[in-house]
């Protein structure tokens, strides 16, 4: 039990404290990317192809390596094997791999195959297990759950209000654009998020006038959320600034 749980422990410090490992797994995410980019490119495909197989293969033998032994090790932690699993992290890495191994387990067809294959970029988010930005911006994300739920709650009244009204106003004079509730959805996203493609427009002099109140109420509804997550940010980085060893109580400065 005592070997065991040694080795439990070397492997946790090499997948959590290891910054060879961690510069490792960083440039193997990376080197995906630029792959999965230039695999984009037919030619480049059709002459590097074998190469690029090779590196996947590589590169789920490493990352499959990777998440058994995070879900071995992760009852050191305090959290169960499951709980790590189902967590954000858990099921970046599950879905990292996934793709490589799910046509071995269910028939699928070659479009299915390729789109799954796009999942590849998912990989991406591996990285921010060992950025502290990235991990700061998921405690903002956390911290402020309940007020941006509240903030996509208006909006979904608002688009829902938005695209009712204009439907009434616009719906006989354009059919075509505003022929349902569903189809004036798109106008009332566009404009109140203020991107405004003007691919769907209001001709009548009601729709202009209540198009411009909704395009208004876009730039607040557009500010609301960013004042949210940017106040939290502060929030958070003075939180960070100022912690306190729990050892000395002194406080322990993160800026470098």
């Amino acid at each position: 039990m005592k070997d065991k749980a040694s080795l439990k422990e070397k492997i946790d410090y090499l997948l959590h404290s290891n910054k060879m490992a961690f510069r490792f797994i960083n440039l193997i995410i990376i080197l995906n990317i630029v792959a999965l980019i230039l695999e984009s490119y037919a030619h480049i495909e059709a002459q590097y192809g074998r190469e690029f197989e090779l590196f996947e293969m590589f590169s789920i033998a490493i990352f499959t390596i990777e998440y058994i032994a995070r879900v071995y090790v992760s009852d050191l932690h305090g959290s169960s094997r499951w709980k790590f699993i189902w967590s954000f992290y858990g099921l970046v890495d599950l879905f990292t791999i996934l793709p490589f191994f799910l046509p071995y387990i269910i028939t699928v067809d070659l479009r299915v195959m390729r789109a799954i294959r796009l999942f590849r970029f998912i990989r991406v988010f591996k990285l921010g297990r060992f950025n502290n930005s990235f991990k700061t911006i998921m405690d903002v994300c956390a911290s402020t759950k309940n007020e941006m739920m509240m903030t996509i709650f208006l909006a979904s009244i608002l688009l829902l209000i938005s695209s009712t009204l204009m439907y009434f106003v616009e719906s006989e004079v354009q059919p075509e654009k505003f022929k349902t509730i569903p189809h004036s959805l798109w106008w009332a996203i566009s404009t109140l998020t203020t991107v405004g493609y003007g691919d769907v427009i209001p001709i009548t002099p009601v729709g202009k006038i209540l198009s411009s109140f909704i395009a208004i109420i876009g730039i607040a509804f557009v500010a609301l959320p960013t004042g949210i997550l940017s106040s939290a940010y502060m929030e958070e980085l003075k939180k960070k600034r100022n912690m306190s060893c729990p050892h000395c109580g002194k406080t322990v400065n993160h800026e470098h």
